[in-house]
């Protein structure tokens, strides 16, 4: 179909019956499925876990068939592959918008929007994109980011979509890898440079680790109003690694401006393999 009728991934867009962002519970628990497209493609022990994509596709056609789960949020070859496949009606469908800082690259945080733009997830009839925004004060690329990034919300507000974003504060160490600051204090300072970006907020919602310690988080959300998800992370190769996950999650679930999960490798490669236990444990904190 792709060699043959390229074509076909527009139709299909426009086929997709859609849905509000927020109905019903008014919460959110989103598949995230864009780290491939940023060269990320290990799990826990295994560096090539997400490198088969008919299997990643598996995983989260299961993922999606799942009550509780509204949507998924994936680099636009993914997308691509489940409009064709049929799998997004009735489910969110939302765009990864910056994927040029590959992990691992000496140009990590000068972090290019190589994926969609706003006009693409409008054309195709998304609901919304997410942006990553990782700043390090010694770093002249994080200017650019966040230059870049103030634009895209613009855009998106323009458009009236939603524009997730999720802010790290990160430091190199002596040998040069990257490493994001997961601490009360520069997660709280992350929140304060995203939330002002661009010329309104109105469609800006925030994308928010669970921070260390864990009972830190509601003192953390105090620093702004915007309705907020919280991400995953690789969830190691260790079974008690995803409960400790789950916990985490289940306390942060109960402040008020957080809304739900956008959770990737946790739900789709599970310790135990049980993709469908694990996206029901999530739905189940919802």
């Amino acid at each position: 179909m792709r060699a043959h009728h390229p074509e076909a991934v527009a139709e299909a867009a426009v086929r997709r019956r859609t849905r509000p962002l927020l109905r019903g519970r008014d919460r959110l628990l989103i598949i995230a499925a864009d780290h491939p497209a940023r060269g990320m493609l290990g799990v826990g022990d295994r560096p090539y876990a997400m490198a088969d994509r008919a299997e990643l596709l598996r995983r989260l056609r299961l993922a999606l068939s799942r009550p509780g789960v509204d949507g998924v949020l994936a680099s636009a070859d993914i997308l691509d592959d489940l409009l064709l496949l049929g799998a997004l009606d009735d489910r969110l469908a939302l765009g990864s918008m910056n994927r040029g800082g590959l992990a691992g690259a000496a140009f990590e945080l000068d972090d290019r929007f190589t994926g969609h733009r706003p006009r693409d997830l409008a054309r195709l009839g998304l609901d919304g994109g997410k942006l990553l925004l990782r700043i390090d004060p010694e770093d002249p690329g994080s200017l650019r980011t966040l230059h870049s990034a103030a634009r895209a919300v613009d855009e998106m507000a323009g458009l009236r979509l939603p524009v997730f974003v999720e802010p790290f504060l990160c430091r190199r160490d002596t040998e040069g890898r990257l490493h994001t600051d997961l601490s009360a204090g520069a997660v709280t300072t992350s929140l304060a440079i995203a939330s002002g970006l661009g010329g309104t907020s109105a469609y800006t919602w925030l994308k928010v680790p669970v921070t260390e310690p864990p009972d830190s988080m509601a003192r953390v959300m105090e620093s702004t109003t915007l309705p907020a998800v919280l991400l995953g992370g690789d969830p190691g190769p260790e079974r008690d690694a995803q409960e400790r996950a789950f916990e985490k999650w289940r306390g942060a679930l109960r402040l008020p401006t957080v809304r739900g999960l956008v959770v990737g490798r946790t739900l789709l490669y599970p310790a135990d393999g049980d993709v469908a236990g694990a996206v029901d444990t999530a739905a189940s904190l919802l």
